[in-house]
């Protein structure tokens, strides 16, 4: 049986380009994250909301994020972080709506935990390795030599400190319509601002990152792209 195709970074010896995977694999990965983790949940949440109730509405969307981590357990799959977080997320959230009564509390925690990611990418600047590093080695693990660079460990301090600012604005949008629109209202302008916000930062993230290496003479190629 032949191997499997390598899809983890390297660096090709005088060259100095770094192999990434396949970008359907990442577009796919991203989109089904996306549906799981926020998309479906949030249109379970309001279609039972309006039809028999908040109580029903919160058990259901709870339901969906087990559901999802149950499907790959018994499929024999990896769970991914992001599914897991996000299970142990709303569980809190659902806790804590039923025993206020208020929809308004189930949609202030992730609000607030905005805020708090966006302190740790503020203060992780100013360690040695700042939490813009640390995540981009769970989605593409990237050679010791190559984050040794000067240039590479400065694009990582920066962009720390644009993921920072994304997550604050990002907050802070969140939090004026929670308290100035209605629910039905807030969550299609709440989702469409945020992952809109997302996708910009990702995509300027990436063209920076690739400017970063480009400095050191390196450049990125993505799986299945020909030399």
């Amino acid at each position: 049986m032949a191997p499997a195709p390598n899809t983890e970074p390297m660096i090709e010896g005088a060259r100095h380009t770094i192999q990434l995977p396949a970008v359907r694999h990442i577009v796919r990965s991203t989109v089904v994250n996306l549906l799981e983790c926020t998309l479906v949940p949030l249109a379970v949440f309001y279609g039972l909301l309006t039809a028999i109730g908040m109580r029903w509405a919160l058990l259901a969307s709870l339901a969906w994020s087990y559901g999802a981590i149950a499907r790959r357990v018994i499929g024999g799959r990896r769970v991914p972080g992001v599914l897991m977080l996000a299970g142990a997320l709303i569980t809190v959230r659902t806790a804590l709506a039923l025993a206020t009564g208020s929809t308004f509390v189930y949609f202030l925690q992730p609000t607030l935990g905005t805020f708090l990611v966006a302190g740790l990418f503020l203060f992780s600047a100013r360690s040695a390795q700042p939490l813009a590093e640390r995540l981009a080695h769970d989605f593409c693990p990237l050679p010791d030599a190559l984050v040794r660079k000067g240039r590479v460990k400065r694009f990582f301090l920066q962009i720390s400190l644009l993921w920072a600012l994304v997550y604050a604005i990002n907050g802070a949008l969140t939090l004026s319509l929670l308290l100035t629109s209605s629910l039905g209202t807030f969550l299609v302008l709440r989702t469409t601002a945020s992952t809109a916000l997302t996708v910009l930062a990702i995509a300027a993230s990436f063209l920076w990152f690739r400017r970063s290496l480009r400095d050191e003479g390196v450049v990125l190629r993505w799986a299945g792209a020909r030399p």
